[in-house]
Parts: C-alpha cells; sequence; structure tokens
C-alpha cells in the first residue's frame, strides 16, 4: 500500500539505536527510551501559507531528523511502526 501524507505532515521511520551502553551493559527493550532520530520516508506537499500559495517543506524523503520525544502519531502500515508527524515538530535535520 503507498501512502501520501496531506498538508505539512511527514512519515518518518525510527532509526533503532544500539541498545549498549558504553561499558557493554545490554539495556532490555522494555526499559530503553524510544529513539528521537529517524528517517523521512514520505512528505506532503506543503502548507497553505496566508497568500494561498503552497509552502514547499524543507525536509524531504531520506533526510535523517531529530524530532521530540512526544512527537507525531504512531501508525502501522504494510506491518512497520511509522511516526506521522507535522514538519514543526521536527528539531531539524542530521548530516
Amino acid at each position: 500500500m503507498k501512502f501520501r501524507p496531506l498538508h505539512d505532515r511527514v512519515v518518518v521511520r525510527r532509526i533503532e539505536e544500539d541498545l549498549k551502553t558504553a561499558g557493554g551493559i545490554i539495556i532490555p527493550d522494555s526499559a530503553a527510551e524510544k529513539p528521537q532520530t529517524g528517517e523521512v520516508i514520505a512528505v506532503g506537499p506543503g502548507a497553505r501559507g496566508e497568500d494561498g500559495k503552497i509552502e514547499v517543506l524543507d525536509v524531504k524523503g531520506g533526510d535523517k531528523v531529530l524530532f521530540g520525544k512526544w512527537s507525531g502519531t504512531e501508525v502501522k502500515l504494510d506491518g512497520e511502526d511509522l511516526l506521522i508527524m507535522k514538519e514543526s515538530d521536527i528539531m531539524g535535520v542530521l548530516q
């Protein structure tokens, strides 16, 4: 199934972080926090400005982004856990 977000919404796949501390201690899934980095899968066309024109989003598919801990709505599409959030929930692009 293909999914196209509307307006200024972005679909993000979380990037799983290493579950081992620097000292080699393995952190169980139940104690680990959800990652706050992800890869942009799809973006909407943009939001309409006050002048009625569509303002293109700054992020694009494939960008690695940093977002807030409680940002977005979790959804399951084709068996994959994804997040749908507004572009304003994204704090920045990782380079």
